[in-house]
């Protein structure tokens, strides 16, 4: 059990690393890792890589941004296999709604509470 912990540690502290190198040795903008990521997560879980990291990291691996592209990825394929064509155009949507939708709640509560400004 506590070995869980650990690995899932390991996975998204790898993630974040790999990212943070991109971000300080190439001229990448951060929106384009961010990009990059979600894009690699797609194409690492349509071709079931990304299950095996899932297996091994859990919730290390899922949380970050490749994890919200397997996501999407894996409902994607999931529909179109129950739906077909129609299941391209939804799964991804009915996969990442959970995701989406907390951003989307947890966004506007911060914004009653810290009063956003915009920059000058």
């Amino acid at each position: 059990m506590n070995m869980d912990y650990v690995n899932a540690f390991v996975v998204g502290g790898i993630i974040c690393v790999i990212a943070q190198i991109l971000m300080d040795t190439t001229k990448l903008t951060p929106a384009r890792i961010l990009v990059s990521f979600v894009t690699i997560g797609v194409i690492l879980g349509a071709l079931n890589v990304y299950d095996i990291i899932v297996k091994y990291g859990k919730a290390g691996a899922t949380v970050p941004l490749p994890g919200f592209g397997y996501s999407l990825a894996k409902a994607t394929i999931k529909e179109v296999n129950e739906k077909g064509l129609i299941g391209a155009f939804t799964g991804g949507i009915k996969g990442a709604a959970g995701g989406i939708s907390a951003a989307i709640i947890f966004g506007y509560i911060m914004a009653l509470l810290f009063n956003p400004k915009t920059k000058k």
